[in-house]
């Protein structure tokens, strides 16, 4: 999972940075547009499915002999495209970006929680368990 955990370390980097720069450069304007809110929940949405992408991609291998869907993946992606449009969304209008941001940030969420998704039929199907019963 070596690629879910690069994204991982993308996503946290990211997340902080922007979360810092919110925090520094960026406090006086968003608090002068009353958009600061936007903007932390925007990174705190990021972190969040960072660290979680990050126990994703540590998790155990499939087990042996099971050839299901391996739907980390799919929460990976899901993750990241999510945070993309969710936070990203959230970041740009909290800039003063165009009204249309708006309706990304629905689009985003969504994502996210067919990432969620995508953990539960992986862990319910065992296909993320560690042995080959489902234990």
């Amino acid at each position: 999972m070596k690629n879910l955990g690069s994204l991982s370390g993308i996503l946290g980097l990211t997340g902080v940075a922007l979360g810092a720069f919110g925090a520094h450069a960026l406090k006086e304007s968003l608090l002068a547009h009353g958009t600061l809110d936007v903007w932390e929940t925007g990174v705190r949405y990021h972190l969040v499915h960072a660290v979680a992408l990050l126990a994703l991609a540590a998790s155990p291998a499939r087990a042996a002999g099971n050839a299901g869907m391996d739907w980390r993946i799919c929460a990976g992606r899901a993750w990241a495209i999510g945070v993309v449009l969710f936070s990203g969304s959230l970041y740009g209008y909290a800039l003063g970006g165009p009204h249309f941001l708006v309706f990304l940030t629905p689009l985003g969420g969504l994502t996210l929680l067919f990432g969620w998704v995508a953990v539960i039929v992986q862990f319910a199907t065992g296909t993320g368990s560690v042995t080959p019963d489902g234990n």
